[in-house]
């Protein structure tokens, strides 16, 4: 009787792979939904709130971010993410110091409408994951400076950069633009001005700003 166990097992394992694509399309779903909510309405938003714009129980959002806080850091993770692929697909443009400068209108202006990352970032880092899930949020982490460096490097060689800005100092100038931006709720031609003074201030001296194209 017991020569039959072994045949049994592969079968029982095969209903454990199918749940699996539904697992990932439920957080693809439960991500996506607390991007919109939390960019409407802000990090205050409950996850009640989040399961029901995602069509799914709060059980399963918890199954995938244990705290909202998780849920905090992949959805400020994915969007860096994004914002990384943006800023790697401009390094290779013809005009660096465009490209640089273009790259952090983009991020202001999506700041602008979205009350999420001034939010994430402000509260980064206020859960900690471990094992991981920790590694995936540091290299979510990670990849943002090193696009945005990626594009530093190539504006201060292109002489459209001041040579002694740092990437710290770049992401610095980029939280506080994006909380001004969320706040101020400017049309865009007053905050697109606003952001050119800013950003003259990265600009070698005797270099005027000009608009992105």
């Amino acid at each position: 009787m017991t020569s039959s166990k072994p045949a049994v097992e592969p079968a029982a394992s095969e209903p454990g792979r199918r749940t699996r694509p539904d697992a990932r399309r439920n957080r693809l779903r439960v991500l996506a939904a607390a991007e919109s909510v939390f960019s409407a309405r802000g990090t205050s938003v409950s996850t009640e709130e989040v399961a029901r714009s995602a069509g799914v129980g709060v059980g399963t959002v918890f199954r995938h971010f244990p705290t909202k806080e998780a849920l905090l850091e992949a959805v400020f993770v994915a969007r860096m993410r994004r914002f990384a692929e943006e800023a790697q697909e401009l390094v290779t443009a013809a005009d660096p110091g465009d490209a640089f400068f273009t790259f952090l209108h983009r991020v202001v202006d999506v700041a602008a409408t979205k009350a999420t990352y001034a939010d994430a970032l402000a509260t980064l880092g206020t859960a900690e994951p471990a094992g991981a899930a920790q590694d995936t949020l540091t290299e979510g982490r990670d990849e943002l400076p090193r696009a945005l460096g990626a594009l530093l490097a190539r504006a201060q060689q292109a002489s459209a950069v001041r040579e002694d800005v740092t990437v710290a100092e770049v992401s610095a100038l980029l939280f506080g633009a994006c909380r001004i931006a969320e706040q101020a709720a400017w049309r865009p031609d007053a905050l697109s001005h606003t952001l050119d003074v800013v950003f003259d201030g990265l600009r070698p001296a005797g270099r005027l700003s000009r608009a992105p194209s």
